[in-house]
């Protein structure tokens, strides 16, 4: 149940990503090109991403690799459906991380020390 909840988990925030694009939220190219600083700024230690970044490339890693769980020669539709499980959770995590991230960006860069600016 608890692997059905993170799937499900990350569906949603998949959905919700899109859907925020969609309403006004930050756009498709907004959040790509966020990437590049969500990393850096993780590196630094500024942003508090390194635990989500680092399963999106564990998640990536095993998109591209071609040691599989479950091959898609012999077991066919259930090898390519386990890929397309992750394809769609690094996407949703990915969108929903970057947006979170372009969050902590907007309300870092509108302090000054000592004061918030309005």
């Amino acid at each position: 149940m608890g692997k059905t909840l993170k799937r499900s988990a990350a569906f949603a925030a998949l959905a919700r990503a899109l859907a925020s694009g969609a309403r006004g939220g930050p756009s498709l190219g907004a959040r790509l090109a966020a990437l590049p600083r969500m990393i850096r700024a993780t590196a630094r230690g500024e942003y508090d991403g390194g635990l989500r970044l680092a399963l999106m490339t564990a998640a990536t890693a095993y998109i591209v690799s071609p040691v599989d769980l479950l091959p898609e020669i012999p077991l066919a539709i259930f090898g390519l459906a386990d890929d397309a499980v992750m394809v769609t959770w690094l996407a949703g995590s990915v969108l929903a991380e970057t947006e979170r991230y372009l969050e902590w960006e907007a309300r870092r860069d509108s302090v000054i020390p000592g004061r918030v600016v309005p």
